[in-house]
């Protein structure tokens, strides 16, 4: 099997479940099974939040570009990145680096259904259009809240820390709300993957999407 090197370090929740959601999806019945992972979990990448909302602070893309070329030099035949925010930086990895990109969102678009899709992500994913070309491609229309403050501020209690009953709560009210506007949830950050159990409707998970791309590309 071929490694896949991981650039983590937006939220290390999101990387700790990448590697969960790797190890439950991979049957294995010895060490020699699993998928081979370089991580490069890195908490000094500048916050994109900062970055893409507040329109101030360091710009991610360099650092972002530095770690695909350590994980290129480290022995990983592949890179992919589990926040869909950072995508927004996507160019600047590739540029980096001669090693394929497992792209989130090409492997998140291409397991929607079709029809009108509820985003629950950060409102830079919705700013910077990160997955507007993909999504048209498919003929997916997204549909995003009238007010991403509460979204935003969830993001925010769960990077703290807060994934207890009080998250999970607004959670399942964002999640519900968005299902009365549209016909399947996109859940499209990965601290919000933390409380998918609140959900109840339909939905696809951004990061159980970059799993299966991700499983593909080292067992191919």
């Amino acid at each position: 099997m071929k490694p896949v090197g991981i650039l983590g370090g937006m939220g290390p929740e999101a990387t700790i479940l990448l590697m969960q959601r790797l190890l439950r999806v991979v049957p294995a019945r010895d060490d020699a099974d699993h998928i081979p992972l370089i991580v490069h979990q890195n908490p000094a990448v500048p916050s994109r939040i900062a970055r893409l909302i507040d329109g101030q602070g360091e710009d991610p893309g360099p650092v972002l570009a530095a770690m695909a070329r350590d994980l290129e030099a480290a022995g990983a035949k592949a890179l992919a990145m589990p926040c869909n925010t950072a995508h927004a930086f996507v160019p600047q990895i590739i540029a980096a680096s001669s090693l394929p990109f497992l792209d989130m969102r090409t492997a998140t678009v291409a397991m929607l259904p079709p029809g009108r899709v509820g985003m629950l992500a950060s409102p830079a994913v919705r700013l910077t259009g990160v997955f507007d070309e993909a999504m048209k491609s498919a003929g997916t229309e997204p549909v995003w809240p009238q007010d991403d403050g509460p979204v935003l501020a969830l993001i925010r209690r769960i990077k703290a820390g807060d994934t207890g009953p009080g998250a999970m709560a607004e959670m399942a009210r964002l999640a519900e709300q968005m299902a009365d506007q549209s016909d399947h949830l996109l859940i499209a950050c990965t601290e919000l993957s933390l409380l998918t159990g609140s959900v109840a409707a339909p939905f696809t998970d951004s990061l159980d999407c970059l799993v299966s791309a991700i499983v593909r590309f080292s067992q191919g």
